[in-house]
């Protein structure tokens, strides 16, 4: 199947991540395939490490203007099926399917999401015959029927927990903290950002009493002005650092004691594998994402929303518990290699492409 991945942020996320293994799998499995992504982009330096087809494309054209330099690439690579992230991506590659008289059109959803459907999305579905591949089985059974030639998939996100083996742990003058401080990494994306502000509330009433913890906050976008405002006004400003994008963010991971992920979607899905992956216990607000991915007691901690006195007190606990922390990464790298492996997520993709490479199905579009 020759398939096409197109994905208009530039800035990476989850989701472009999500994106990367998917490609990655799939040509690994013997399917030709092109990613589509914004010129400059890491997503874009990513696919030519790869080794996979590339297209560079911008992120702000049009929608026509997008469609019509997309329908030389459909034709040119023969493309069958297009696999998108959002609503106006679909229209964009459903507009150039329909004028390119071929293929069909996938919408990727991350974890526990949801799918509105406003104006574009209508007239994409009219325009190609589509499907939605879903991250979580909970999702494909709410998904809607309306206008979706193409049965709905499911293509769990997973990961390889051998390929964490040799990650060496940053040093604590990477990590810009004490050499003997306790490390708490925080994965964190902008959509965390109210839930960041609990961490800082929990860390302001723990500081006093444990003075050798260090937060390290982690992430696209972490290094925004206001997150450093936020802490020093709460006065942690002098036990966080703050750094950014960390190449994967394996090796921050690995130099922690716990992993607190306050990232959504698919950035805090991932955080989540990681960090199981790499033997870390995790802490996260209790949510749907996170219940999913974390078993409260035997791979983490899972707090109620919001509420810092209580987190501080369950956190100190948890902290002062080795033996429960070290047998809690345990199991979390048990369960990533049992219910959360990478072969799962590719087998959901490589099912999906196929069953949108039927003929039959485009014709009804």
């Amino acid at each position: 199947m020759r398939v096409l991945f197109y994905f208009t942020e530039k800035q990476w996320s989850g989701c472009a991540r999500a994106i990367l293994t998917a490609a990655r799998g799939l040509s690994g499995r013997g399917h030709f395939v092109t990613i589509a992504c914004c010129a400059g982009s890491r997503l874009e330096r990513e696919t030519q490490s790869a080794g996979l087809d590339l297209v560079a494309i911008g992120g702000s054209t049009s929608t026509v203007g997008g469609a019509m330099d997309l329908r030389r690439v459909l034709r040119d690579r023969f493309i069958e099926v297009a696999v998108v992230t959002c609503e106006r991506d679909q229209l964009i590659v459903a507009s150039a399917m329909r004028a390119a008289e071929r293929g069909a059109v996938l919408r990727r959803v991350a974890p526990f999401d949801s799918i509105e459907h406003r104006r574009s999305g209508k007239i994409a579905l009219k325009l190609a015959a589509s499907g939605l591949v879903y991250s979580t089985e909970h999702d494909v059974a709410g998904a809607p029927r309306a206008g979706w030639r193409i049965p709905a998939a499911f293509a769990p996100i997973g990961v390889d927990a051998t390929e964490y083996e040799n990650v060496e742990p940053a040093s604590h003058t990477q990590l810009e903290s004490p050499a003997h401080a306790t490390i708490i990494a925080c994965a964190y994306d902008p959509s965390g950002r109210y839930r960041l502000a609990t961490v800082f509330r929990t860390l302001a009433l723990l500081a006093s009493r444990h003075g050798n913890i260090h937060l390290v906050v982690f992430g696209p976008g972490s290094i925004d002005d206001d997150l450093r405002m936020h802490a020093a006004a709460l006065g942690v400003s002098q036990v966080v650092s703050f750094l950014g994008e960390c190449g994967d963010g394996r090796s921050v991971m690995r130099a922690a004691a716990v992993g607190w992920v306050v990232a959504g979607a698919d950035a805090g899905a991932f955080a989540c594998l990681d960090f199981m992956a790499l033997r870390v216990p995790v802490i996260s607000e209790r949510s749907a994402l996170a219940q999913h991915y974390v078993a409260d007691g035997i791979t983490g901690l899972l707090l109620a929303p919001g509420d810092s006195s209580h987190t501080a007190s369950n956190v100190a606990a948890f902290l002062a518990m080795s033996e429960r922390r070290v047998a809690m990464g345990n199991a979390g790298r048990a369960r990533v290699q049992r219910e959360f492996p990478l072969s799962a997520m590719l087998e959901g993709f490589d099912r999906a492409v196929n069953a949108a490479g039927d003929r039959s199905r485009w014709a009804t579009a």
